[in-house]
């Protein structure tokens, strides 16, 4: 059977000529840096190897700055790996972190119609999805407002309709359930359970265990940018909950 998803030996590095005191990027606050020849190096993944089938579905687990928002990016085709091979089989939708593909100077409506059309839709498609889009967000009067008067959740919203509109082969989540309010939440969570259902393959970067436990038929947790376990979910979140519990148990002592 060949994979939906496949990595093999991928590895990126960022490096970073000057880091303000103030930096926002997780690798770049979170993470471990080192230096070569005065300029800041991470290790964002790190000989990163796994394989997803058809139909599957894909946790990616670990701390902020392991390497999840990289790993996704890198299976979008957003960023390109140092090393190693990506395989991607079929149509792709991805949802990235906040800030990723919308204009904060365009209304929603505008940008849904933008997001639809890059995804590969006609314009003639994107037209008799846009009511889709529009009802799904719940956004209502709003979708006519600039994207930089939204709040997060109200961003996240439009986000996640657009990317599940084309109905793509594989789905690329990343932490799209972190941010807004529980009903939405469940609804998200219903159409990727509906996704799941006809087959769509799915990668989802998330802390959540529960949809991890609920939803995925593998899990990757991803420690410094490297493997640390791979499999089915209970085993992988097992040790992953205990190495938790002993960075807590170390910090308190």
């Amino acid at each position: 059977m060949t994979p939906a998803l496949l990595a093999a030996g991928v590895s990126k590095t960022y490096r970073i000529p000057d880091i303000p005191k103030r930096a926002t990027i997780k690798d770049v606050v979170v993470r471990h840096l080192r230096r070569e020849d005065g300029v800041a190096v991470v290790d964002a993944l790190c000989d990163v190897s796994f394989s997803v089938g058809p139909g599957q579905s894909l946790g990616v687990v670990g701390r902020n700055g392991s390497g999840k928002t990289t790993l996704i990016r890198v299976l979008a085709g957003v960023c390109r790996p140092d090393s190693g091979e990506v395989r991607v089989s079929g149509t792709r939708s991805a949802l990235l972190a906040l800030g990723v593909g919308f204009h904060p100077d365009l209304t929603g409506r505008e940008n849904a119609r933008v997001g639809l059309l890059s995804l590969g839709l006609s314009r003639r498609q994107t037209g008799d999805r846009m009511d889709e889009v529009i009802a799904f967000s719940e956004l209502g009067d709003f979708i006519d407002a600039p994207i930089h008067t939204y709040s997060t959740g109200m961003y996240m919203r439009l986000a996640f309709s657009v990317a599940v509109a084309v109905e793509p082969d594989v789905l690329l989540l990343d932490e799209v359930l972190a941010v807004g309010d529980p009903a939405f939440a469940n609804k998200c969570l219903a159409l990727m359970d509906h996704f799941r259902s006809n087959g769509t393959t799915m990668a989802i970067a998330t802390q959540d265990f529960h949809v991890v436990r609920e939803r995925c038929d593998l899990a990757l947790w991803l420690q410094e940018g490297k493997v640390a376990a791979f499999g089915a979910p209970p085993q992988v979140l097992a040790a992953y909950g205990d190495f938790l519990q002993m960075q807590e148990g170390e910090n308190a002592s």
